[in-house]
């Protein structure tokens, strides 16, 4: 077969069955040993024994096909964010514009927003010390309703994160984990329907380095085999170095036993990159990678596009 590899050999094909029960087969031919041998009738078989064809559905067909994004929402509420009255805080109100925690959540949530059909998004804080009792708190939900985080909107959770900022008192530390596995426990009652029906983003706003890497990097691990994506946005000037190696482009990310991710889930963003830029530019970087993230969850799982008949029907017949 070595020459057959040259490219000096070729592939004669036979006549192909018509009963199922026999093999396709080629003949693999040599030119030359068939001129220069009468006897030669071949080199070998190549016998076709198996043959699968599988489809890899794209992004727009699980939209199409009734999959919706499920966006929640976190925000760092640690003290290092600097007092919310002062102009010098990254949670300042400005009277006249947004600050860079609002820029970055309207940017990219009204992109996702258009992905989900209710358009309610869970909304929650970490890092704060939270009434009435003010005990630090890593997973509360900005509404102070508990039983139901959700917010009406982007513009919902906007208001929610004006109205608390005064409520509650920034703390520390900055842990992360928690809030992805919150997340994450949702994720995994939608894993267990073996159905394109929920994906799920968590778009974090942080100000700095985490403290609970561990626990992030075992929470991100636990994570990449569900559906879900997480997109973590830097605010402010800290030194983001660490954040990189969460994002995994430069590497895979494992936790802290060895286990690698299943599959990247994680796009991190300095929103200092953007400061300048359009909040579409700031918004197409951060969610460029989450229909790919998407695709390989399902597609990895083999689950197809719910109700993607009626879709391809009608893509099948429009003009």
């Amino acid at each position: 077969m070595k020459s057959a590899m040259d490219g000096k050999q070729a592939l004669s094909q036979e006549k192909l069955p018509t009963d199922l029960g026999q093999k396709i087969q080629w003949e693999c031919i040599n030119p030359k040993y068939q001129v220069k041998k009468k006897n030669y009738r071949n080199s070998g078989m190549v016998i076709l024994t198996l043959c699968k064809i599988i489809k890899m559905h794209s992004f727009l067909d699980y939209i199409m096909g009734g999959c919706q994004i499920q966006f929640t929402v976190a925000i760092d509420f640690t003290a290092s964010n600097g007092d919310p009255r002062n102009s010098c805080s990254l949670h300042y109100i400005h009277p006249y514009q947004p600050n860079e925690y609002l820029k970055a959540l309207i940017a990219v949530g009204e992109i996702c927003q258009d992905y989900d059909s209710d358009k309610m998004f869970p909304a929650f804080g970490f890092g704060a010390q939270i009434p009435p009792d003010f005990k630090v708190s890593h997973d509360f939900a900005v509404n102070f309703d508990e039983d139901n985080p959700e917010c009406a909107g982007i513009q919902g959770v906007v208001e929610a994160y004006q109205n608390c900022l005064p409520k509650i008192q920034l703390y520390g530390p900055t842990n992360i984990a928690p809030i992805i596995q919150k997340v994450a426990d949702s994720a995994s009652e939608e894993m267990h329907t073996k159905e394109a029906m929920e994906y799920f983003i968590l778009l974090i706003l942080t100000d700095g380095v985490i403290t609970d890497m561990a626990d992030t990097r075992e929470a991100i691990v636990h994570a990449s085999h569900l559906p879900m994506s997480v997109i973590i946005v830097g605010i402010g000037s800290a030194d983001f170095s660490d954040m990189q190696m969460l994002d995994g482009d430069d590497g895979i990310l494992r936790s802290p036993k060895g286990e690698p991710v299943l599959r990247d889930i994680v796009q991190f963003v300095p929103f200092r990159n953007f400061k300048h830029a359009s909040p579409t530019a700031l918004a197409k970087s951060v969610l460029a990678e989450v229909p790919n993230q998407v695709v390989d969850y399902y597609n990895g799982k083999g689950i197809k596009p719910k109700c993607l008949s009626d879709y391809e029907s009608s893509r099948a017949f429009s003009p």
